[in-house]
C-alpha cells in the first residue's frame, strides 16, 4: 500500500490523533515541520490555519491538500506526524523511510526570511518564553510598533502559539525585520543565556504590590483556617502531609510527590494546559494542603518561579454577586495594589508563567462546570463563575499556572479535558497518623494513649486516615479513653463524640449525668441544624445574619464552637459565619434530619435519592424566595450537592441506629424514630435493588459479573453506620453474582470496613476485585473479616506491603474458598514471599498468585519455590516486572520442571538471560499442563532461545512463549519465527 492510500485510509485515526486533545499545538507542530520542508507554500499554509475556524476542520483541509499534492508529500507528512505524536494510538504505519527523507533536507539558506521558514520548529522552541525580548529588539530597531507587540502577545494564545505569531509577523516585515530576530537570538545563545527561562524586571511598584500581597497571604495561612479556626493552632505546629498520587497510569514513574511537584512537570498529560486539579474526599486535607502552600510560598521557602500568587476559595466566591473583570477579581479578594493598578496587571498580563492562582474546593461552587460562555478579554465583566471557568480551561490569562481543588465526584469529564494533570489526595499514611496525633498534644504520654487506642481499634485506625476525622479523635481525646459504651466504631460514632466534646466543654453542668448531655443542649443543636439542613442543597456554606436569625441561631449556640467567622473579603460590612468543616454541617443537618418535628415525611426518601431538599420541611417557606432564580428548580441534586447530601445521608442512618437509641429517649418520640428507621431501611433497600438490577446477564460460558460504581458503595456505607446485620443480610441475600468488581471507587480502609460488614452476609463466593484504590495495610486487615466468602482478591495498585500480606496470608489459609490473588503494583519485598511460600504448601486449592511490578529478588523467588515444591494445584503463577534475573528464574525452573497443574508462566520483565531461558526450558520439555509463557523485556539471546526451541520441539501442549524485546537482532528474529511459530516475537 502506498503512502498516500495510507493516509486516506487512515484519515480518521489520523484526525483523532491530531485533535482529539482539544489542543491545536500538535497541527501546528506538523504544519511547522512542512513549512519547514517546503512541502506546503506561504499560501496553502494560510489557507490550512485560519483562525476561528474549527480545529478538526483545519485538519481535514491539510490532509485534503496533503493527499492531492502525492506520494512524497504524504510520505513527509506521515513522518513529520510521526515526529510530533511517536506514540499516536491507532495510527499504524511504518515511517523509516520518509523519516529518512525528513532528515536528510539540510540546504544553505541565502537569506535571513528564508532561515525563518526553513528553521521554523526549532525557532518556536526557541522563542518560547521570549518573546518578550524579541519583540523589544524588534520594537527597539523601528521595525515593530507597539500594535505589532500587543497583537503578538494577546492572552488568549499559547507560549508556542505567540512565537508562532511572532515569526509570522516578522515575514510579513519583509528581510530587515527577519535578520534583526535572528541577531537577537544569536546574541542570546552566545552570551550563554537561555532563551526559554529569560528572567524579566518587575517595576518598582509590582515589587512593592508583591511584598504587601505576601504580607497578605502569609497572615491568612498562618494559622489553620479549617477545623481548627476555633483554637489557633499554628499551622507549623499541627501541618502534617498527606499521601500525594498521581494518576495510576504515571504514579510509578515519579514515586512519592511533594508540595513542589503538585505545579511541576511531573504527571502532565496535557502540556498545553495550564490547570492542575487536586482531587480528594471530603475531609482529605485539600485545604489545608493549599494553605501551606500558600504559606511557603509568602515566606520565599517554596514555589519561587511564581512572583505572584493569588489565593481564592470558591466557597466565598459564591457570595460574589457583582460581574467583574480578571483584574477586579485579583486585586479585590486578594490585595489591593496602592498605586499603578493599571502597570501591575500589564505585567501579570505580559509574564502569565511568574503567576500561580489556586482555587480552593470547586465542588462549592453553586454552578457546575461549564464551557458554553468563553472570555478571552481580561478587561470585560462577567459572573464569578464564569471568569473562574474561563480561567480553568485557559480562555482567560492563558500561560498562568492555576491549581484547583475538589472533591473527585464534583469533576466531570468536560473539565477534565482541560487539566494539565491531576493529583490525588489520599489523606494520612500510617505514619502520618502517627506524626499529627504527636504534634496534636504537647504531653507525650497523651498521644501514646490515643495512639495505643487506635492501634486496638482498626475500624477507628481506618477511619483516621481522614485528617478530618484524626483531629477529631486527637481532640476528644478524654472522651476517647473513657468510653464507657465502647470504642466508636463508625464515622457517626466519631462525629458524636466532637459534638459532646463540644458541647459539654461549654456546659454549665460539667458532670452531665449518663446521656443528658444531648436533651441539655437539644435546642442549639435544633438551631445549628436547622441552619445546615435549609442551605446544605443550595451548596450556601457562608451563613449571614439575617440566615442565622430566621433558623433562631443565638450567641450562646454561636459560642458553642461548632461556628466560626468567615473570611469573606467581599463582605467587609457584616459579619458571616461558617461550620468548623462542611462534614460538620452535614452532621447537624443529619441532626436536624432526625430530632426535628418540622420536616415532612418526604426528607429522609428525597435524601436518599439525593433529590432538592429545598422542597421539604420548612425549606421553601424560609429560604425559597431568597435563592436566585437558577436555584429554584425541582428534581435532581447537582454535582456540587451529591456528596454533601450523601454525607448527609450517611449521618442520618448512622443517628438511627439500634445503638443511639437511648441517645434520643427524651429528645424525641419513639414512635416518630422508629418510623425514620423504617424509612431509612426502606431507602437503602430500594437503592441497592436499583443496582442489583442493572446487572447484566452474562454472556454464555461467562461468569455473572457486576461493576459497581460509586453510589454502591455509598450505600454500603450508610448499611454499615446503621450496624444492623439484619438489613445486611437482606441486602445481599439479593446479590447474586460471581464476580464483584469495585475498581477506581475510592476504596481507602473506611470503606473496606464496610465492605466487610455486609459482604460477609453474602450466600455465595465471590472474586472481590478492588484493583486501582488506596486499600493500603489498614484497609486488608478490615477485610479480614468478609475473607471467607472470597474465592478470589484482586488488589492490584493499593499501596499494600509486606505487613499488610502477613495479616491477609494468615487469615486466607483459614479460608476454604480463597484460591486466587493478584498484587500487580504494591510494595512487596522479598519478605513478603515467605508468608506466600507458607500459603502454597499448607493450601492445595490454591490456584492462582500474581505478584507483579513489585521489588521481588532471586532471593524472594527462591523463598517461592521452597512452596511451590510441595505444591500440587497452582495453575498461574505471575512475577513480570520484579528482579529475580537467572538464578530466580532457575530456582523456580527446578520446582515447576515436574508440575502437571501450571497452566501460566510470566518471568517479563526480569533481568532473565540465556541462562535462566535455558533452565526454564526444561518446563517446557516436561510440563503437561503448560500453555503459554511471557518472557518479554528480558536479556535473553540467541542461544537461550536455541533452548526454547529445542523443548517445544518436545511439547506440543505448549501455545506460545512470548519474547518481544529480547537481545535478538532483526535477522535472528525473522529466522526463529520461521522455524519455530509458536515464538511471539
Amino acid at each position: 500500500m502506498s503512502v498516500q492510500e495510507l493516509v486516506l485510509k487512515q484519515r480518521a485515526e489520523i484526525l483523532h490523533a491530531l485533535c482529539s486533545s482539544g489542543s491545536a499545538e500538535h497541527l501546528e507542530q506538523v504544519l511547522d515541520i512542512l513549512l519547514a520542508q517546503e512541502e506546503l507554500s506561504w499560501e496553502e499554509y494560510q489557507n490550512v490555519q485560519v483562525p476561528g475556524r474549527a480545529l478538526y476542520t483545519n485538519a481535514r483541509q491539510l490532509l485534503d491538500l496533503v493527499h492531492t499534492k502525492g506520494v512524497d508529500t504524504c510520505g513527509l507528512f506521515l513522518a513529520a506526524l510521526k515526529q510530533v505524536l511517536p506514540d499516536a494510538k491507532g495510527v499504524g504505519f511504518s515511517l523509516s523511510g520518509c523519516l529518512s527523507s525528513l532528515e536528510g533536507k539540510e540546504e544553505y539558506q541565502s537569506t535571513s526570511s528564508q532561515t525563518l521558514l526553513t528553521q521554523r520548529p526549532s525557532l518556536v522552541s526557541e522563542l518560547q518564553g521570549c518573546t518578550d525580548g524579541a519583540l523589544q529588539a524588534l520594537l527597539i530597531s523601528g521595525l515593530f510598533t507597539t500594535a505589532d507587540c500587543d497583537d503578538v502577545r494577546l492572552p488568549i494564545h499559547t507560549p508556542s502559539q505567540q512565537a508562532r505569531r511572532l515569526l509570522d509577523h516578522v515575514r510579513s516585515k519583509g528581510e530587515s525585520a527577519a535578520k534583526t530576530l535572528l541577531q537577537y537570538i544569536q546574541q542570546k545563545q552566545e552570551s550563554g543565556s537561555t532563551l526559554t527561562q529569560e528572567k524579566p524586571t518587575p517595576p518598582k511598584e509590582f515589587v512593592k504590590y508583591q511584598k504587601k500581597l505576601s504580607s497578605s497571604v502569609s497572615a491568612q495561612s498562618c494559622f489553620l483556617s479549617t477545623y481548627g479556626g476555633t483554637s489557633h493552632m499554628s499551622l507549623d505546629d499541627i501541618y502534617t502531609e498527606g499521601q500525594l498520587e498521581l494518576g495510576h497510569d504515571c504514579a510509578d514513574a515519579y514515586g512519592s510527590l511533594g508540595l513542589e511537584d503538585i505545579v511541576g512537570t511531573a504527571g502532565t498529560v496535557n502540556e498545553e494546559a495550564d490547570t492542575v486539579l487536586v482531587s480528594g474526599e471530603a475531609g482529605s486535607g485539600k485545604s489545608t494542603l493549599l494553605q501551606r502552600l500558600h504559606l511557603l510560598w509568602a515566606r520565599g521557602t517554596a514555589l519561587q518561579g511564581f512572583l505572584l500568587l493569588f489565593p481564592f476559595s470558591c466557597r466565598r466566591l459564591n457570595s460574589e454577586q457583582r460581574e467583574l473583570s480578571v483584574q477586579e477579581l485579583l486585586f479585590q479578594h486578594c490585595c489591593w495594589p496602592d498605586r499603578e493598578q493599571e502597570e501591575i496587571f500589564r505585567f501579570i498580563l505580559d509574564h502569565p508563567h511568574l503567576i500561580l492562582f489556586t482555587f480552593d474546593g470547586l465542588d462549592e461552587l453553586k454552578q457546575s462546570f461549564s464551557d458554553e460562555h468563553r472570555l478571552c478579554c481580561p478587561t470585560q465583566r462577567a459572573p464569578v463563575h464564569v471568569l473562574l471557568f474561563n480561567l480553568i480551561q485557559g480562555s482567560l490569562m492563558k500561560g498562568v499556572r492555576k491549581v484547583v481543588t475538589s472533591r473527585p465526584e464534583a469533576v466531570g469529564p468536560l473539565l477534565k479535558k482541560h487539566l494539565c494533570k491531576e493529583v490525588f489526595l489520599k489523606g494520612f499514611s500510617p505514619s502520618g497518623i502517627d506524626c499529627f496525633v504527636k504534634k496534636h498534644h504537647s504531653d507525650p504520654t497523651a498521644a501514646a494513649k490515643v495512639l495505643e487506642s487506635l492501634q486496638t481499634n482498626t475500624a477507628l485506625l481506618g477511619l483516621c486516615h481522614s485528617p478530618v476525622l484524626c483531629w477529631i479523635v486527637s481532640q476528644c481525646h478524654k472522651e476517647l479513653l473513657g468510653c464507657g459504651e465502647g470504642s466508636p466504631q463508625t464515622i457517626t460514632d466519631v462525629y458524636l463524640m466532637i459534638l459532646q466534646h463540644f458541647l459539654q466543654r461549654q456546659s454549665s453542668q460539667k458532670s452531665t449525668v449518663g446521656l443528658g448531655w444531648l436533651h441539655e443542649h437539644l435546642q442549639t443543636v435544633l438551631h445549628l441544624g436547622r441552619l445546615a439542613f435549609e442551605l446544605i442543597g443550595t451548596t450556601c456554606y457562608i451563613f449571614s445574619g439575617a440566615d442565622l436569625e430566621t433558623c433562631g441561631v443565638t450567641e450562646k449556640d454561636i459560642s458553642m464552637g461548632f461556628l466560626i467567622q468567615s473570611k469573606d473579603m467581599s463582605s467587609t460590612h457584616s459579619k458571616r459565619y461558617e461550620f468548623l468543616h462542611v462534614t460538620l454541617q452535614c452532621f447537624f443537618a443529619a441532626l436536624y434530619i432526625v430530632l426535628s418535628n418540622n420536616t415532612d415525611r418526604s426528607t429522609i426518601p428525597k435524601l436518599f435519592e439525593l433529590k432538592d431538599l429545598r422542597e421539604t420541611g420548612l425549606s421553601s417557606a424560609c429560604f425559597g424566595s431568597c435563592l436566585p432564580s437558577t436555584y429554584q428548580q425541582e428534581g435532581e441534586a447537582t454535582a456540587a450537592e451529591t456528596p454533601n447530601l450523601q454525607i448527609t445521608a450517611t449521618f442520618v442512618s448512622g443517628l438511627l441506629s439500634q445503638r443511639h437509641q437511648s441517645l434520643w429517649l427524651h429528645c424525641c418520640p419513639s414512635a416518630v424514630m422508629e418510623k425514620r428507621v423504617r424509612q431509612v431501611a426502606r431507602c437503602l433497600s430500594k437503592g441497592m435493588q436499583k443496582h442489583f438490577k442493572s446487572i447484566p446477564q452474562p454472556v454464555e460460558g461467562e461468569k455473572k459479573s457486576m461493576h459497581a460504581m460509586p453510589g454502591f458503595v455509598w450505600l454500603i456505607k450508610c448499611i454499615y453506620e446503621m450496624q444492623e446485620s439484619r438489613i445486611a443480610k437482606d441486602a445481599m441475600s439479593k446479590l447474586e453474582v460471581d464476580h464483584l468488581k469495585l475498581t477506581y471507587c475510592n476504596i481507602g480502609p473506611v470503606e473496606c470496613t464496610a465492605l466487610a460488614y455486609v459482604l460477609q452476609h453474602l450466600k455465595n463466593p465471590v472474586g472481590l476485585q478492588l484493583d486501582n484504590n488506596s486499600v493500603g495495610d489498614v484497609g486488608v486487615e478490615q477485610l479480614l473479616p468478609c475473607m471467607h466468602i472470597c474465592n478470589s482478591l484482586y488488589l492490584r495498585n493499593n499501596n499494600i506491603t509486606d505487613e499488610g500480606i502477613r495479616k491477609l496470608i494468615a487469615k486466607g489459609i483459614q479460608c476454604d474458598n480463597f484460591r486466587k490473588i493478584a498484587l500487580f503494583n504494591n510494595k512487596l519485598t522479598d519478605a513478603c514471599t515467605q508468608h506466600f511460600s507458607h500459603l502454597l504448601k499448607t493450601k492445595q486449592n490454591f490456584l492462582a498468585l500474581r505478584l507483579g511490578n513489585n521489588n521481588i529478588t532471586a532471593e524472594g523467588a527462591k523463598q517461592l519455590a521452597e512452596g511451590l515444591k510441595f505444591n500440587h494445584s497452582l495453575q498461574y503463577l505471575g512475577l513480570w516486572g520484579n528482579k529475580i534475573g537467572d538464578a530466580g528464574a532457575e530456582a523456580l525452573a527446578r520446582v515447576l520442571e515436574s508440575s502437571n497443574t501450571l497452566v501460566w508462566l510470566s518471568l517479563a520483565g526480569n533481568g532473565v538471560g540465556s541462562r535462566g531461558a535455558c533452565a526454564l526450558a526444561n518446563i517446557i520439555k516436561n510440563s503437561t499442563s503448560l500453555e503459554e509463557i511471557w518472557l518479554i523485556e528480558n536479556c535473553i539471546t540467541r542461544a537461550g532461545v536455541e533452548c526454547l526451541i529445542q523443548a517445544l520441539e518436545h511439547n506440543t501442549h505448549v501455545k506460545s512463549i512470548c519474547l518481544r524485546n529480547n537481545d535478538l537482532t532483526p535477522e535472528e528474529v525473522e529466522e526463529m519465527t520461521q522455524r519455530e511459530s509458536r515464538l511471539i516475537f
